[in-house]
């Protein structure tokens, strides 16, 4: 049984409790944020955390994840079932032409889990706690790591004194230290990848009235107006959330979308949020911003050695990608399971845990990190050809604007058409199958193709919201609302991810 500290209690830090406490082993959890003993969901939804603002934001708790909650840890599930949580099945949410289609077996796996970020969390601790050898110590706060790069020997925390430890898993977040804290160790600089999302994104939470349901989901959850990305999360307990996202360079879109009257009624100009603002539901939250996103790899292992040894990354410690694909609680998790079982081949060995821990995130996690990364890059460049009032398929000799055709003409319709695409395309974006899979899907790209081709003989797109000039000039014209400040994106040292 070995002693270890786990620094920050958000999903990546807390799966890693969960596992590592499984195999056996006694777990120190340090979180800098006081926690406090919520009695329910509402009351962890009322849970302030300077630390991690993005609990206030909408989240997507992917197939993958609740598969690993599933056949990991069913007793986890059924407490969040117990708690809200419900599954956004694949065959309950079909479009209208796809209905009766025949079920597969494999669609057993393509749900997600509809639930609240804190109520997730609230949770998840509780059930780590119940594993007898875990501690979560709140208000804590951990400022670095003690020994040498070539024996980690426990945690710095911010009064001075330190704690030793077998192993230190670090799941401070997108923001967190842990390159800096090894370099004061003495640590080569870690190299990383990182790319701006190039999106500020805001949320907002709203309860539904007695008597009310969602409305009936029929296809994805999402979508895309080129300047203007748009989502609703369904959470626990009759509550859902609406997230928007625009260009970190449109300022004037995200001074308009910083204000609960404004935000509402961008919402009510689209068509798939229109119908969840019908009078079905109230606010239970302000609007929540959150920018200066970017997606990320960090590589803590060079040539064949760790940065360091007996200190481990989990979550957005070692990857981060632009939320608003909803990976980051579901490669988090991930990232704790691949973890544990690599301690679990090397018990004695922590170099070679180290070794086998990073063969299986490059083969599982990096790639999601690079698709993140080329999908942003052209859709920065949309943005910025909407915003300065450029057609961006203007150039027929662009091939991205060949592919942005065949995605709008081709991939949406078949997406509403074609369950073979939408049935790769679901576990595609549920991290059920690898990155590049439909990519090197013959058989979905032949189809997608098949779609577009056809794309003058069927009606235009239906149209999902007004173009930013429309939008911009409604904005404008609606009395602004008197509103708390807004929730503001902390300095380095989250401890959240």
């Amino acid at each position: 049984m070995s002693d270890i500290a786990i620094v920050g209690a958000g999903v990546s830090g807390l799966a890693s409790a969960l596992a590592l406490v499984r195999n056996g082993n006694r777990i120190t959890v340090f979180e800098r944020d006081p926690l406090i003993e919520a009695s329910g969901p509402h009351e962890a939804f009322e849970q302030d955390r300077k630390g991690a603002p993005q609990i206030r934001h909408s989240h997507a708790f992917l197939a993958r994840l609740r598969n690993q909650l599933r056949d990991l840890y069913p007793d986890v599930l059924q407490q969040l079932y117990d708690a809200g949580a419900t599954d956004l099945r694949f065959d309950a949410g079909l479009p209208p032409a796809l209905q009766n289609c025949e079920p597969e077996s494999t669609d057993d796996d393509l749900a997600m889990l509809a639930c609240r970020r804190t109520t997730f969390e609230w949770v998840l601790r509780r059930a780590a706690e119940a594993q007898g050898h875990v501690v979560v110590r709140s208000g804590v706060d951990v400022r670095g790591l003690t020994g040498t790069p070539q024996q980690v020997t426990g945690v710095r925390l911010a009064d001075g004194t330190t704690e030793a430890f077998d192993l230190v898993v670090v799941a401070t977040g997108r923001r967190g230290g842990l390159p800096q804290w090894l370099e004061q160790l003495g640590a080569p600089p870690v190299p990383e990848v990182h790319d701006d999302s190039g999106i500020v994104y805001f949320s907002r939470y709203y309860r539904l009235r007695t008597g009310f349901e969602l409305p009936t989901r029929t296809g994805p959850i999402g979508g895309d107006l080129g300047y203007l990305k748009y989502g609703v999360f369904p959470g626990d307990n009759g509550t859902f959330s609406i997230t928007l996202a625009t260009a970190s360079d449109d300022t004037e879109m995200r001074k308009l979308l910083d204000d609960e009257v404004r935000f509402d009624t961008t919402a009510r100009a689209l068509t798939f949020t229109a119908p969840y603002l019908d009078g079905r539901a109230e606010p239970i939250s302000g609007v929540h911003k959150i920018a200066g996103l970017i997606s990320r790899w960090r590589d803590y292992v060079v040539d064949g050695k760790p940065a360091a040894t007996g200190v481990f990354p989990v979550g957005d410690a070692l990857l981060a990608t632009n939320p608003l694909y909803g990976r980051g609680c579901s490669t988090g998790f991930w990232s704790a399971q691949l973890l544990a079982q690599a301690l679990i081949d090397h018990p004695d060995d922590p170099v070679a845990a180290a070794l086998a821990y990073d063969g299986q995130v490059q083969i599982h996690l990096k790639p999601w990190v690079m698709a993140t990364i080329r999908t942003d890059e052209d859709a920065r460049r949309v943005a910025a050809a909407i915003l300065a009032g450029v057609d961006p398929d203007g150039d027929p000799s662009d091939p991205k604007a060949f592919m942005r055709s065949v995605l709008r003409d081709g991939l949406r319709p078949a997406l509403r058409s074609d369950i073979h695409v939408l049935r790769a395309f679901s576990r595609n974006f549920n991290l059920l199958t690898p990155a590049d899979s439909l990519v090197n899907d013959a058989d979905f790209g032949a189809r997608v193709f098949a779609a577009w081709n056809e794309r003058a003989n069927r009606p235009p797109e239906p149209v999902l919201g007004p173009d930013r000039p429309e939008l911009m000039q409604t904005l404008i014209s609606v009395r602004s609302n008197a509103r708390p400040k807004p929730t503001r994106t902390p300095a380095i040292g989250a401890q959240e991810t």
